[in-house]
């Protein structure tokens, strides 16, 4: 005799007066609970790797500054500046190929006729391309 021959032949119980429960909100109830809400977004922010910013010499700087000064509008560069993490300390560097629009000594920017706009402080590296 096995512990359900009393209530083997039973009709399944259904209520009267409650109605009977879908599949999907039964389903529901047994859905994992997001106790921490936002926690994996946390974890995965934390887990992104930054650069950081390098501090060039002044020997550097000179050459930098000397290109800049040499370049004229329409020319082709190579720059590789460094762009901030808005989130976290340190950033990543960027390298960009593009035409000279025009250089900007009051603002302290390099702008390409795509509109990017390079701050001058942050430039590693830019060179003319032929």
């Amino acid at each position: 005799m096995s512990n359900y021959d009393d209530i083997i032949d039973h009709v399944h119980f259904q209520s009267a007066t409650r109605p009977h429960m879908s599949l999907h909100d039964r389903a529901a109830q047994f859905a994992p609970f997001a106790a921490l809400v936002g926690f994996d977004a946390a974890v995965e922010e934390t887990a992104r790797l930054t650069d950081e910013k390098i501090v060039l010499d002044e020997d550097v700087w000179k050459g930098i500054n000397r290109t800049i000064n040499e370049l004229n509008p329409g020319d082709l560069v190579n720059i590789t500046y460094f762009i901030p993490d808005a989130f976290k300390s340190g950033g990543m560097y960027i390298h960009t190929c593009g035409t000279l629009k025009k250089t900007d000594s009051v603002e302290k920017i390099i702008m390409l006729t795509n509109e990017t706009k390079i701050p001058i402080a942050d430039i590693f590296s830019i060179e003319k391309r032929q």
